[in-house]
């Protein structure tokens, strides 16, 4: 069966200002966005992929217990400050420091992760859209959609093997704030999405249709 993919906005591929080309990829936690990020990246050798995950505030300053208690899914978790600044940085084609988050301490680490400015820059996390910090500079803004019940094992499976977590812990935290800020923040950005994309990585015929799109661009630059 073959998977819908949604275009809001069918002049997309010439609203492209040059190189970098910005691929903005949001949707709920254990959606299918990472997924589909990876899969065009490895299409695109002159690509970069940055998580908005890296971009977690530093809560090294609070014990641990009080860090395991902030609302990681609120934008205010967030410092898009910095992803906006990083992203200018790669756009005059300045390489970045892209921080480097541990999730089982919840705090950045000393280290970072050295990005080179490439034509194609990837960005994937829940909040992207709904951020206004930095929605507005992606060439492309890209929704992946999922069930909730699809999304909420995916979750379960990558904190239970990734992220050290519990189930009763992940049961928690998803009820507490996970499907609350879903519902106040990700799913209402949807509406600022030019393509939404059912299924995510495993939407075969939607993945070939971003990268025909963005192969395209490449050409005429």
């Amino acid at each position: 069966m073959i998977k819908m993919l949604v275009v809001f906005c069918c002049g997309w591929i010439s609203a492209f200002a040059g190189l970098p080309i910005f691929v903005g990829i949001a949707g709920g936690s254990g959606s299918g966005k990472t997924t589909l990020a990876e899969n065009i990246c490895r299409m695109f050798p002159n690509s970069v992929l940055i998580s908005q995950d890296s971009y977690y505030k530093d809560l090294s300053h609070l014990p641990f217990e009080d860090r395991a208690k902030e609302n990681f899914d609120h934008p205010n978790a967030l410092e898009f400050s910095l992803l906006r600044e990083h992203l200018f940085d790669l756009k005059n084609e300045k390489g970045i420091e892209q921080p480097n988050y541990n999730f089982h301490c919840h705090v950045r680490e000393k280290t970072t992760v050295w990005m080179e400015p490439t034509q194609i820059i990837l960005v994937e996390g829940i909040l992207l859209l709904a951020a206004p910090e930095v929605r507005d500079l992606f060439d492309i803004k890209i929704f992946v959609d999922a069930d909730d019940d699809v999304r909420v094992l995916r979750r379960i499976e990558r904190d239970m093997k990734e992220r050290s977590r519990d189930f009763n812990s992940i049961k928690e935290q998803y009820l507490q704030t996970v499907k609350p800020m879903y519902d106040a923040f990700v799913a209402p950005s949807k509406k600022y999405a030019d393509v939404i994309i059912p299924e995510g990585g495993n939407n075969q015929v939607a993945i070939n249709l971003i990268v025909a799109q963005l192969s395209k661009a490449m050409d005429e630059r």
